[in-house]
């Protein structure tokens, strides 16, 4: 991994840092007295990036290669030697509940069926389960007669393809249906067409957002004003990913996190800055000063908080693998879109609404009472409240140490969807490895003929391994140089031990068996491809979070001039994120209440959630702990003892992080309404994982832990203190100026 471009991007983000409050500043103090030019260019700037997304080209690039594992090479071997069958595969799975499929009247609506499928555009094949011949044994018919698949072939992969492709394949398929006969589908199509529901999660989030805000500001136009400037960020975010996905290649899920986290984070960070608006009105400063202390302060955390997300994003280029770098690529755009929007769009917004903005009560946004109570309680007993803070935060995080990454198949889809129903009848008839054959690619060593009997020795050797149903006979291609395998598993595709079959077949019955005959045998199809995606996954994992939490570190050093503070925060970050990937694997991997969120059966952990939660909740918790810790810091050198200083703290900012705590995760959470289990873990993930930081983190842990640092906290080498970067993420040089500004001028 390259870690020093990462150390160099977090050097730069510190002393870009230390520049950003002057400038943000002036920029939101323009916007703000000229907010109506701000608003013509907004809307200009809006519809300019529409008239650039729309002139795109949408060529698709074939991004999901896995460079450097056996299945790559297969796939390789495949689209050189078989380019028929490289593409992407669909299966349409026909069942009747009485009587059989071979009856006249039946087959003929099934093979009518299937001829129209073969006319769809860029079909390259379809095969007739009526006329697999007595050489294959009927496998294409269950014993019984009342199951049987026919198999779609593309000459394109899946990022070639189109919704409608998916679309018109089943509603070509259903042509079959009728005399007694059952059509479902599943496959690469299936998937494609089942995507793009119905944005349910996101009017979830918004909705619960709206009842948020207006409770915490008691104040329509700011919630207003609040979720305008996120959700402009938001759908420029969108509209940036529908030009740029298909010539990048990144996946369509990436698009729906970058949703879920422009949502997430975009309203999270126009609310602080909203709150530190509205907090300098009642403090006396006019609307133009007000926003540019606010944009100076609250804006400047939020740029770095969003451009620390993005460094971390960017290490997951490193794992090389592509499809997981270009996810970071869609998210890293949300980010970056949702930060521009809340330091620009929010100051024209306040401009335009600055007299329906302060707050008719004052006492609203000031100290809290409730919190003034909580901190002095803390206070009183830090130690049980770390301890019992760190107790619960270890807990949760048990489950985290029999995590098992994966991918889950279709077994795991909600039950009323179509790829659920075929899974199911494919495993009744055939049994639950035939949903996720093993393709063997063979070759040979000096480009000649394939030895024949080699061949027939490796199927056989295969057949008398554990946990194979079957091997179909070696099928060559036309020059005799090569030739594919399948191989039935007696599991399921997500099963662990088709996990180990794929290990133990490469690692000791293939190659005993081809030894020394010339050929080359690669283990591929999409079981195996997604087993060495997750095995490359793993390897880069701890690295990745070694560098991430060492940035965070360092970040932290020069934002509040300590050397325990840092440290004691990259530890409890780290076990809270460890609580939520314990919550994680608790739903998914061991099911304790999975069918509550519409998950079949026990899932494992999809491989590169742990990635890209990660990645995205450093950035997102480090944005909580500066505005808290930032309070704390200010109250110490004000004056305050270190009790006195957590007290001033929590009563002046817990609200507002208690309210964008909530505001995020109910966000986050509300994608768990969504259908595809990756999504509902991402959501739970996130959602779990901001409630642990907010709640037990930054509402007791933090607190308590200050105050028992005492002065210690805020202690730091000379000669450290003299390399690191002056940051200023609360504005401290504003407030630093204005003092100095008028003790001269009473020294006059």
């Amino acid at each position: 991994m390259c870690s020093n471009c990462n150390f160099a991007g977090i050097a730069t983000i510190c002393y870009l840092a230390a520049l950003m409050p002057a400038l943000l500043a002036s920029l939101a103090r323009t916007l703000n007295t000229h907010w109506k030019r701000g608003l013509i260019g907004l809307v200009a700037t809006v519809v300019l990036i529409g008239v650039i997304v729309g002139s795109q080209s949408q060529t698709a690039a074939e991004d999901f290669s896995i460079p450097g594992t056996e299945s790559q090479e297969a796939l390789d071997l495949l689209k050189a030697k078989f380019p028929q069958a490289a593409g992407a595969q669909s299966q349409i799975v026909f069942t009747v509940s009485d009587g059989t499929l071979q009856e006249r009247a039946r087959q003929e609506r099934i093979e009518s069926a299937l001829g129209a499928i073969a006319q769809l555009d860029h079909v390259s094949g379809v095969s007739d389960p009526f006329a697999q011949g007595a050489e294959q044994g009927d496998a294409a018919i269950s014993p019984d007669g009342r199951t049987a698949y026919a198999t779609v072939v593309y000459d394109v992969q899946q990022t070639e393809l189109e919704k409608s492709d998916g679309e018109k394949l089943e509603e070509t398929a259903d042509q079959a249906e009728g005399d007694g006969v059952r059509v479902e589908a599943r496959g690469e199509l299936v998937d494609l067409a089942a995507q793009q529901e119905a944005p349910v999660g996101e009017l979830v989030g918004v909705t619960i957002a709206i009842i948020l805000l207006t409770l915490l500001f008691r104040s329509i136009a700011a919630m207003f004003v609040t979720l305008i400037g996120a959700l402009v960020g938001v759908i420029i975010s969108q509209m940036i990913l529908a030009a740029v996905s298909k010539p990048l290649g990144i996946p369509d899920f990436a698009t729906q996190l970058a949703l879920m986290l422009g949502l997430g984070a975009g309203i999270d960070y126009a609310l602080l800055i909203i709150s530190r608006f509205r907090e300098q009105l009642v403090a006396g400063n006019d609307p133009p000063e007000a926003s540019a202390r606010a944009n100076a302060t609250s804006g400047t955390a939020v740029v770095a908080a969003g451009l620390i997300v993005m460094v971390a994003i960017a290490g997951l280029l490193a794992t090389g693998i592509p499809l997981v770098g270009k996810m970071g690529v869609g998210a890293a755009i949300a980010v970056a879109a949702v930060v521009i929007s809340s330091i620009t769009v929010l100051p024209i917004l306040t401009g335009a609404l600055r007299k329906r903005l302060r707050p008719k009560d004052p006492a609203h946004v000031a100290a809290s009472p409730a919190f003034t109570k909580w901190g002095g309680r803390l206070t009183r007993h830090p130690v049980a409240a770390v301890s019992i803070g760190a107790l619960i935060l270890i807990v949760l995080a048990i489950p985290f140490t029999a995590l098992r990454l994966g991918l889950p198949d279709d077994g795991n889809q909600p039950a009323d969807t179509t790829q659920r129903a075929a899974y199911d009848q494919l495993s009744d008839a055939f049994g639950p490895g035939f949903n996720g054959p093993l393709l063997l690619a063979i070759g040979s060593s000096d480009g000649g003929q394939l030895d024949k009997a080699a061949l027939a020795n490796l199927q056989s050797s295969i057949e008398g391994t554990d946990d194979v149903v079957a091997v179909s006979p070696a099928q060559p291609n036309e020059a005799g140089d090569a030739a594919i395998m399948q191989v039935i598993p007696a599991t399921s595709p997500q099963d662990e031990k088709t996990s180990e079959l794929v290990d133990r077949l490469r690692d000791d019955v293939i190659p005993e068996a081809v030894g020394g005959s010339g050929l080359d045998v690669y283990v591929g199809g999409q079981t195996a491809a997604l087993e060495d995606f997750s095995s490359k996954i793993s390897e880069r994992l701890p690295l990745f979070i070694a560098v991430v939490i060492g940035l965070s570190i360092l970040l932290l050093m020069a934002v509040f001039r300590s050397i325990l503070v840092p440290l004691a925060s990259a530890v409890f970050n780290l076990l809270s994120i460890g609580a939520a990937y314990g919550v994680v694997v608790a739903v998914f991997q061991w099911g304790w209440g999975s069918s509550l969120l519409g998950v079949g059966g026990e899932v494992p952990i999809v491989a590169f959630v742990p990635l890209l939660m990660f990645a995205i909740l450093f950035g997102l918790s480090m944005d909580y702990n500066v505005f808290l810790l930032s309070r704390i810091r200010e109250a110490y050198f004000e004056g305050d003892s270190p009790p006195e200083s957590v007290v001033h703290g929590l009563a002046r900012i817990a609200k507002v992080i208690l309210v964008a705590g909530l505001v995020m995760a109910s966000v986050f959470l509300a994608f768990i309404a969504g259908g595809d289990v990756i999504v509902k873990m991402f959501g739970l993930g996130l959602g779990v994982a901001i409630l642990i930081d907010v709640l037990i983190v930054r509402m007791i842990v933090s607190p308590a832990l200050m105050t028992l640092l005492g002065d210690r906290a805020w202690w730091i080498p000379a000669w450290l203190d003299r390399i690191l970067p002056d940051v200023s993420l609360e504005g401290d040089h504003m407030d630093r100026e204005a003092r100095s500004g008028g003790t001269a001028a009473q020294g006059s």
